[in-house]
């Protein structure tokens, strides 16, 4: 049985499909299967992901968006870690050997989480501290997850499924473990991966601040106005 199972969800990925996988062949940590999840893809993704499946599995399904891909790739994973990677990131090749490492290295931790690039701009994030994850989301998806204590995407959302995913767990007793390094790098105008630089949150007209506005505001309503 493989330590770790990598899940691409994958939808019109050809620019950067080739580049990620690539970049997990080249991991020095090599305990790992690979399971791509094409989502309905209508580009050559499926064709791309065909001149590897003698080192992947792919499993093939119509388009039901990101966190139904992540979950269909969870469900299929028979390691005891999984790590979501989005088909516009590139790895760089200790990323799975420092994530798993931490793990190993903090056992009181459920997932390990790092900085990353995007575009030109380093992400590095801050040490993990419930409090804050409560305030705002600052844990990538990308992280390496102890399998048992994953409870799944939620479909319904359709941003911050990574935050909703973090708040369920820390429910759950579950918590992270940072790793203060650059271990990834997204490339930017991917179909999975988004991300609005700071001032755009001070233009509230524009369509992707309402959509974040709106979603933080179903996040927040789920998490912290039950009683």
């Amino acid at each position: 049985m493989p330590e770790v199972s990598i899940i691409i969800p994958v939808y019109n990925a050809q620019r950067a499909l080739d580049k990620c996988l690539e970049s997990i062949f080249n991991q020095t940590f090599k305990d790992y299967e690979v399971i791509a999840v094409n989502d309905g893809s209508t580009d050559e993704s499926g064709k791309i992901l065909e001149k590897y499946n003698d080192k992947i599995e792919i499993i093939n399904q119509q388009n039901q968006g990101a966190p139904m891909a992540r979950n269909t790739g969870a469900k299929a994973a028979i390691s005891p870690y999984i790590i979501f990677c989005d088909a516009d990131i590139i790895m760089k090749p200790d990323m799975l050997k420092e994530l798993h490492t931490a793990l190993k290295n903090n056992p009181q931790a459920s997932y390990a989480y790092c900085g990353f690039k995007f575009g030109f701009k380093n992400f590095k994030l801050f040490p993990f501290d419930s409090n804050r994850l409560k305030k705002m989301p600052y844990i990538h998806t990308t992280s390496l997850i102890n399998k048992n204590h994953f409870p799944g995407f939620d479909p319904k959302l359709k941003r911050f499924q990574d935050w909703d995913l973090w708040l369920t767990m820390l429910k759950q007793g579950h918590i992270g473990q940072y790793v203060p390094k650059i271990l990834f790098r997204m490339i930017p105008g991917g179909t999975m991966s988004s991300w609005l630089p700071s001032f755009a949150y001070r233009l509230p007209w524009l369509k992707k601040v309402k959509q974040y506005q709106e979603a933080e505001k179903i996040i927040k309503e789920k998490h912290f106005n039950k009683h």
